[in-house]
């Protein structure tokens, strides 16, 4: 049988599988996350007629003549080039932009994806839709994250309704503009609303009374009761020079004593108008989680009715040192495989993992013109190799037929 007749055949068949690998990435042309894949040739075993000679006396050498036997294919590559990116407005939707997977685990395998096109299940927990795996990260409590190690990775809930309890009022700042030209022995009023430790509002009256020169008291009552009092000093340029007295204590019944601490020193003395007022004041109610956004890094901040924000979450990225040769598992999953190397789990924009586009996603990488013209020049392959065969058969037919 003629060598030729085999190489056609080797041809055929690894041109077939070209076409396969071309196939599938057209198929997966709006697969959020797919990355296309290539395939290589490479020419195999060869028989040699002649080996090489070298020179020698007056003659020079000669080069071996060898005979290939067909190809072969060299590999399936996977080719990890950035797609495109494209806003969805769904807060769960999230892109890598960069290097790095997101990491989703089903309670006992881990697995890798670029396709962020999360859910948030009944429970809360971000999962990918087709399989119901959480997506992987770090939770916070009171706001405050633990070390942000692999050894810390969970999945990660958004509890929507979720309360956060209340806080008391500490501290409570005041700026803005005493009036100069006030008459001594005139006061001005200034009530703010203040928080016990179970959420109840009280309001705390501090009333801004002139002294003297450059001098002023403060005194605050709660109910109409007192509750603290002090002096207030300027300079003669009418910055701010001194406060004593203070804290505010007033009795918040079955949620105990309040104690605040009161700051002036943001307060001015110019002549005009008194437009002193609290600038700042800490404590709040109970509130209810009511919404979430993510940043860039994959930090999630749910904001509650109390108008509060808190971190929640941190969604974790993992890189790989060959990500070429992670195993693909299809539905958009990778495991990691003996040759992709051990995954680098961090934040995103750390240790050349992306950053990640909340509200967007990661379209496919697949090019249509170079699949088509990749397609085209398959085909022209395969038709090539087909000839090889029908021309050995000729020839072999016409072997036959000297007999007669």
């Amino acid at each position: 049988m003629m060598r030729s007749m085999y190489t056609g055949v080797s041809g055929l068949r690894n041109h077939q599988i070209r076409l396969d690998v071309i196939g599938n990435n057209i198929a997966n042309v709006n697969t959020v996350g797919f990355k296309r894949s290539r395939t290589t040739f490479q020419d195999i075993f060869y028989q040699t007629m002649r080996g090489a000679s070298s020179p020698q006396g007056g003659r020079g050498g000669t080069n071996p003549i060898q005979v290939g036997l067909g190809m072969s294919v060299g590999s399936v590559d996977t080719i990890h080039s950035q797609g495109n990116l494209q806003t969805t407005g769904k807060m769960t939707d999230l892109a890598i932009q960069g290097s790095g997977f997101f990491i989703l685990s089903d309670g006992d395998n881990t697995y890798f994806t670029r396709a962020g096109n999360f859910n948030r299940d009944q429970l809360g927990y971000l999962v990918n839709p087709s399989d119901g795996l959480r997506v992987q990260g770090w939770m916070a409590s009171g706001g405050v994250f633990p070390a942000l190690t692999e050894d810390n990775l969970t999945d990660i809930r958004i509890p929507i309704g979720e309360t956060v309890g209340a806080k008391a009022t500490t501290r409570i700042a005041y700026d803005q503009n005493l009036d100069a030209a006030t008459t001594v022995g005139t006061g001005y009023l200034k009530p703010v609303q203040v928080f016990d430790s179970q959420g109840t509002t009280h309001t705390v009256t501090v009333t801004f009374t002139k002294t003297g020169a450059n001098a002023w008291d403060w005194s605050a009552e709660v109910g109409g009761v007192p509750a603290g009092n002090g002096t207030i000093t300027f300079d003669t340029d009418g910055r701010f020079l001194n406060q004593t007295g203070g804290p505010v204590v007033f009795d918040a019944g079955q949620a105990g004593n309040v104690t605040i601490d009161l700051d002036f020193s943001g307060v001015t003395q110019y002549a005009g108008s008194t437009t002193v007022q609290a600038s700042e004041r800490d404590g709040y109610p109970m509130g209810t989680l009511e919404s979430f956004k993510i940043d860039a890094n994959g930090v999630i901040t749910g904001v509650y009715s109390n108008g509060q924000s808190q971190k929640l979450a941190q969604v974790a990225l993992a890189n790989f040192s060959n990500p070429g040769g992670l195993s693909k598992l299809g539905r958009n999953l990778y495991q990691e495989s003996n040759n992709s190397g051990i995954s680098q789990i961090g934040q995103a924009g750390t240790g050349g993992r992306g950053t990640i586009a909340p509200g967007s996603l990661e379209m496919s990488n697949v090019d249509l013109a170079k699949e088509f013209t990749d397609m085209i020049v398959t085909q022209r392959g395969f038709q090539a190799n087909s000839r090889i065969i029908t021309t050995s058969d000729e020839m072999l037919q016409e072997l036959v037929n000297l007999k007669r």
